[in-house]
């Protein structure tokens, strides 16, 4: 009995020691998975960023033209090595036809095989040109992948920080609506005891009409702007979205003239333009390709018999076999002018270039400049509304208690309601206009890859 009492009990225990190794394996689990499904809904300006630039299409399409352009790259390379080939070839002849035709009695089959070679010597500078153009292409390429991750990240960025604004707007209208709702039911109290004329409580209800209608819209935009940051983000149109609040901002210490040199320094688009430019000459000297000779280097091997492995019997001039190398030079002496205009063409081409990218310069600057001031006017209303923002607080609330004394009017307490309503709007309208902003600004230098997003420093 003692003997079946011991193996129960180290029954039971092996029984709970394996519960309490499951419970803890899943215990270790849980919060992974309760990490992960509050992942899929709460964005960070960084994970935004970096969630876009893994989903977004026009960046993998970008990327697959870099891989092309290296393919192409490749396979030019392969243009200044010798291409090799190899030829089998069967013939059955009629005796009597062959007789009449060769002045010998040929065999009835025969077989040939033929190994060759053709190395190009000279080609008028044009297999090394296509060569560097595909080289060229290829940085083009690379240019044009990182030309859509900037545009990628101030898209993300310009997204999440309207969603921040008609988020913090729609809270705005929804207090509004909330206060003069309270006061219109001080209105309709004082109205029922004979404290207040009529007016005070019709001009309330006019008032709290009004903001439900603001907060219609607002909440309107906000479905927009959370549409629009899903779509950049390529989630769900309709997914719920949490994001991270921003309301620290951070001023730009750096004058114009920094931004220039910077944007003049890194914006992609310049360095394309002057990889277009190098395409454009490249371009100009394979046009001038004929004015050369091409010399080719050509080799042959060729075995010839009467057997499937092209043995047996006498071959062509009664050989079986022999080799030969051939050097051959051609030269299109006269054209009728083809190389002179198509050389002549290319030269506008690089003309061209040139004058894209002067222009391209141009707008570059313009597009700074816009965001520089367009940055500086939000800062300074920042600041502007930031003590506005109190002064309307407290007018409200002195408002509110006097017009509880009947010291103030009804119009006074809608007005100062109105004017905090609108301070509150206006200060954070100006706080995420300036980070949008100063993104625009960052793109426009093209120093998205040199900072944090969430503070822009």
């Amino acid at each position: 009995m003692k003997a079946n009492h011991s193996h129960g009990l180290i029954g039971i225990s092996t029984f709970l020691i394996l519960i309490l190794v499951v419970t803890f394996i899943f215990g270790l689990q849980a919060p992974e998975s309760a990490f992960g499904q509050q992942g899929t809904d709460y964005y960070t300006l960084d994970r935004a960023v970096q969630w876009a630039l893994s989903e977004n299409l026009s960046l993998k399409s970008a990327q697959e033209q870099t891989k092309a352009a290296m393919a192409i790259k490749k396979a030019r390379r392969t243009d200044f090595f010798p291409t090799f080939n190899l030829t089998y070839q069967y013939v059955r002849n009629d005796d009597k036809e062959s007789a009449e035709n060769v002045g010998e009695i040929a065999a009835k089959n025969e077989y040939s095989l033929m190994a060759g070679f053709s190395q190009p010597l000279f080609a008028g500078f044009s297999i090394v040109n296509r060569y560097k153009i595909s080289e060229l292409s290829y940085q083009a390429s690379q240019a044009g992948e990182e030309i859509f991750r900037q545009d990628i990240i101030f898209s993300t960025m310009e997204a999440y920080y309207y969603l921040l604004k008609t988020t913090k707007l729609t809270e705005i209208a929804q207090e509004t609506v909330t206060e003069i709702d309270a006061q219109k039911t001080v209105a309709e109290n004082f109205y029922e005891v004979g404290m207040t004329p009529l007016n005070d409580l019709l001009q309330a209800k006019v008032e709290l009409a009004n903001a439900q209608q603001s907060l219609v819209i607002s909440q309107s935009n906000m479905k927009i702007a959370e549409a629009y940051f899903n779509t950049v983000l390529r989630r769900p149109i309709n997914a719920p979205i949490m994001l991270e609040d921003i309301q620290d901002y951070k001023t730009f210490e750096y004058d114009i003239e920094y931004c220039f040199s910077q944007a003049e320094k890194f914006r992609r688009e310049i360095n394309l333009s002057d990889l277009e430019l190098q395409i454009a000459e490249k371009e100009f000297d394979i046009a001038k390709k004929d004015f050369f000779p091409t010399i080719n280097l050509d080799g042959r091997y060729f075995q010839q018999g009467t057997e499937w492995d092209a043995e047996g019997g006498l071959g062509v001039f009664g050989r079986s076999n022999g080799w030969e190398v051939t050097a051959v030079a051609t030269w299109n002496i006269f054209e009728w002018g083809r190389t002179y205009y198509g050389a002549e063409e290319q030269v506008h081409r690089v003309s061209q270039a040139r004058l894209r990218r002067t222009q391209l310069l141009d707008d570059i600057r313009l597009e700074v400049k816009q965001a520089y001031l367009k940055m500086r006017e939000s800062e300074k209303n920042i600041k502007t509304v930031e003590l506005a923002i109190e002064q309307a607080k407290e007018n409200f609330r002195i408002n509110t208690e006097q017009y509880k004394e009947q010291i103030a009017t009804q119009t006074e307490v809608l007005i100062a309601q109105v004017l905090l309503s609108r301070t509150r709007t206006n200060y954070f309208n100006a706080l995420y206009d300036f980070e949008i902003a100063k993104a625009a600004l960052y793109r426009a230098m093209g120093r998205f890859d040199s900072v944090d997003y969430a503070t822009m420093q």
